[in-house]
């Protein structure tokens, strides 16, 4: 169960990423068990039969109010298979209407498109669950909707996020469009932008910012392939062969044979591929989305001394995204380049210099609209979910008649 944005979402990026187990989410490949040659262990191998494409059920629009186009999309894909291409058992996208209970499906803000709110009723009463939301977006009525239609269900319980819940506030998108242009306007080098390409009013910003500053926003291949797909589901997505102020950067690093996505989503948008020499001789034109794992490009673009590298995105929240942020840094001190909203190591904390905040608007709410959201809905119990600080809602709430459970590790909850 899922939006159609989510599921649409989740296709492009199988299509276009790595094809192991894990990450066949929205079709799969059947193995088959077998001795491979020279082998005495049976393994499990990519067989030649069709890929399997998943049921999904789409809760937010009616299968059959998507276009043509979009219906192809999910069932055959945007270009003819080839001979070598295996064929793909598709299953139509089907409506939640015919499932066996009441389901709602509230969509909500978040920073990537598609997120939603779940209430399903159970004999006891309704269960809501609110996933990723957030009250400081671009599209605040779609989380005034929300409160509202769950708190005429009467919950009895409501499932609700707290990843900011110690955040007293939040930063708008209109202020990291100030912030960011602030810095792009006055560097006269190369720019690159680290921000989630999925974060479609982040894109948006830094489009409109590569407008105003009168620069290129080149984007990377993959990059291309999901705007192409949200693109049939989101008009306001741009048309990357429309936009004069959208490029897109073909990687230096690659295959002897390239992926046929790859292929034909370069071929398709041949007028619009920028290489690494067209960058380096022309580096005050151009804002790269580049993130981390996409620096190996910087020796054949061989920026500037004092090139800008603006940092879009969260702060590390675990060991291993430290260990990259102490990577990126080494990075950019090779290339001389200066990061701007980039977190910095201080006494074993990471923050972002004074000067430079307000460069990434969260797709989570903060503490105060997390509690109006609980206030307003009024379920009879709350259970906090993906927070490192859940007792939050209990020195908060404990005056509002809400009764507020703790999960615990492998532990139920009778409601």
């Amino acid at each position: 169960y899922t939006t159609a944005v989510t599921a649409f979402i989740a296709k492009a990026i199988q299509d276009s990423g790595r094809s192991a187990f894990d990450q066949q989410v929205c079709y799969f490949s059947p193995t088959i068990r077998e001795c491979p040659t020279g082998w005495r262990q049976i393994a499990y191998l990519s067989g030649d039969a069709a890929k399997q494409q998943r049921q999904f059920c789409v809760a937010d629009v009616k299968s059959e109010a998507l276009s043509p186009e979009a219906i192809q999309f999910w069932e055959r894909g945007f270009w003819e298979k080839t001979p070598r291409q295996k064929e793909l058992a598709s299953h139509p996208l089907s409506s939640h209407h015919d499932c066996s209970f009441n389901l709602c499906c509230f969509p909500v803000d978040h920073s990537i498109p598609g997120a939603c709110a779940w209430g399903i009723e159970t004999s006891s009463g309704w269960v809501i669950y609110s996933g990723d939301l957030r009250l400081h977006g671009k599209r605040t009525e779609l989380a005034r909707k929300f409160i509202e239609g769950a708190a005429k269900l009467h919950p009895k319980a409501l499932i609700l996020e707290g990843t900011n819940v110690l955040h007293e506030t939040n930063v708008a998108e209109r202020e990291v469009y100030e912030n960011a242009l602030r810095a792009i306007t006055i560097s006269d080098s190369l720019v690159i932008a680290d921000f989630s390409p999925r974060d479609v009013d982040r894109l948006l910003t830094f489009l409109q910012i590569a407008r105003e500053a009168g620069r290129k926003l080149a984007i990377l291949p993959r990059d291309a392939y999901l705007l192409k797909t949200m693109r049939l589901l989101e008009p306001e997505i741009p048309d990357i062969a429309e936009d004069d102020s959208l490029v897109i950067y073909q990687e230096t690093v690659a295959s002897k044979h390239p992926s046929l996505w790859l292929r034909n989503i370069c071929q398709e948008y041949n007028s619009k591929i920028v290489l690494a020499d067209d960058v380096r001789v022309a580096q005050d034109q151009f804002i790269l989305c580049f993130s981390f794992f996409d620096l190996n490009e910087l020796p054949s673009i061989c920026p500037k001394p004092g090139s800008l590298y603006v940092y879009s995105s969260s702060e590390p929240h675990d060991e291993e995204q430290e260990i990259d942020f102490q990577r990126l840094h080494s990075w950019l001190r090779h290339f001389e380049l200066k990061g701007f909203g980039l977190p910095v190591e201080v006494n074993g904390e990471w923050q972002i210099p004074d000067g430079e905040r307000g460069l990434h608007a969260s797709g989570h709410a903060c503490g105060p609209d997390l509690l109006k959201i609980a206030r307003e809905i009024k379920p009879e119990s709350l259970i906090p979910v993906h927070s490192e600080n859940p007792g939050f809602y209990i020195d908060h709430l404990a005056n509002n008649v809400l009764n507020v459970i703790l999960p615990t590790l492998g532990g139920t909850i009778d409601i």
